[in-house]
């Protein structure tokens, strides 16, 4: 009777273990906090449209059947040749802007596929180029020490399982399609690039048409992680996209043409162009360099990243107009990155007049105008200000009231596109509140 008593309790023993294995595994697998950290920490990086539909100059995906018809949209990648596409000089100009990570379009609505792959025919490989795009990016990523990210869609206007192929009239020529079989298609695009290419992040879009759910977002989620458990994922697969957590899915918000506001909570990245079209217009009008600064200052100054987006020319290579913007941006954070990478943002809100990031026992102000002689900001809690100074610069005299800190302003800032101020603490900047203005 022991002997099969003790039998039992092994049997029950593994059936429990059996069940909460089972349990467990259900659980989707999130990208690890260390990973994400490490994200966050890079700040700034850059975006590129481009695919055969740059050669209308049209907006890369709701131009179909809109501005061009469909018959062309669909048949441009039979001219699709980018001579002077030149992966090298693509991340050059994202490492002179002083960005940390480049995030390419390798598959948008079109669904034209800018590598070629084994489960589409609808890809590079088939156009006069032939030149695997996303390869030549990765490889020179990893040359120049820039971090390797690709954007995928949700919806594929071209693969015939998949129910709507018109973004503006849907009941148009609607199909009935395959969601099973076009998932498991995408599933196969997704392991190859992932084990080809090895993106750090993978940055989805197209989540609103109705054939798409969250719980197909969650499959998709859970999916990626079983390739690669550290690959980071934006918010875009499931249907929520203002919040994380509950039926959400992604690693991170992803607010459009916005900079998003002060979340200590949830990791954001903004997305915003540098010029008006995400992808290449002729004469496109461009941010000044100014607005460029502030942009990315206002984005780390809210705890966040600034994903900008350049639409390089038809012919493959970047507007040097939009290099040089860039390189500009690159030549002020060499001067004051120590402000902007690996920061946190807070703990004030940004204004017109400022925004605040902060690292170890210091708060960099970031002065956007000069309105007054003094700069006023809230007093600190349980925190003493011990130098004033700015940045590779002069002293900043600073004094308090009970209404808070005077700071004051030199005739002419140091800089006219955002000059910055630290403030040096005896207490741990990372631990002080959020503070309302």
């Amino acid at each position: 009777m022991k002997r099969k008593a003790g039998l039992l309790g092994v049997l029950l023993l593994s059936t429990c273990l059996a069940i909460a294995q089972q349990a467990t595994s259900s659980i989707p697998v999130k990208t690890p906090k260390a990973v994400m950290d490490q994200f966050m920490d890079k700040r700034f990086g850059m975006f590129i449209h481009f695919g055969p539909v740059t050669q209308r100059g049209t907006e890369i995906g709701w131009s179909r059947n809109d501005q061009v018809s469909e018959e062309d949209y669909d048949n441009l990648y039979h001219e699709f040749n980018p001579v002077l596409f030149n992966a090298d000089a693509w991340v050059k100009a994202a490492k002179d802007a002083g960005m940390k990570y480049l995030t390419i379009t390798a598959k948008h609505h079109d669904g034209f596929l800018l590598w070629p792959s084994a489960y589409s025919d609808y890809n590079i490989s088939k156009s006069p180029f032939k030149r695997d795009l996303v390869g030549e990016l990765a490889k020179a990523c990893k040359k120049q020490g820039i971090t390797f990210c690709i954007y995928m869609t949700v919806l594929d206007w071209h693969d015939q399982d998949y129910p709507i192929d018109n973004p503006h009239h849907p009941e148009i020529n609607a199909r009935k399609g395959d969601m099973a079989a076009f998932k498991t298609r995408m599933k196969s695009e997704l392991k190859e690039v992932i084990t080809k290419y090895h993106p750090f992040m993978l940055w989805f879009d197209g989540y609103w048409e109705k054939p798409w759910t969250t719980e197909d977002g969650k499959e998709i989620y859970s999916y990626i992680k079983s390739v690669d458990a550290n690959v980071v994922v934006n918010n875009r697969l499931g249907k929520i996209s203002d919040k994380l957590g509950g039926d959400a899915v992604g690693d991170f918000l992803t607010p459009e043409q916005t900079i998003g506001k002060l979340n200590m909570d949830e990791p954001w990245e903004s997305c915003i162009t540098i010029c008006n079209q995400w992808a290449w217009k002729p004469n496109d009008g461009m941010k000044s360099l100014k607005q460029c600064i502030q942009t990315l200052v206002t984005s780390a100054s809210g705890n966040g990243n600034l994903l900008f987006n350049v639409g390089p020319a038809m012919d493959g290579h970047m507007e040097a107009r939009q290099v040089a913007r860039l390189k500009e941006m690159g030549a002020w954070l060499r001067q004051n990155g120590e402000a902007i990478y690996g920061t946190k943002g807070g703990p004030y809100a940004p204004t017109t007049e400022y925004g605040a990031t902060r690292l170890g026992n210091k708060i960099y102000i970031n002065v956007f105008q000069r309105k007054d002689s003094t700069l006023n900001i809230p007093l600190l809690p349980n925190a003493k200000i011990l130098k004033s100074y700015f940045l590779n610069g002069n002293a900043v005299a600073i004094r308090s009231d009970s209404k808070g800190y005077k700071i004051e302003l030199p005739a002419t800032l140091p800089d006219e596109n955002c000059s910055v101020i630290v403030l040096e603490l005896d207490v741990n900047a990372m631990d002080i509140p959020v503070i309302k203005s």
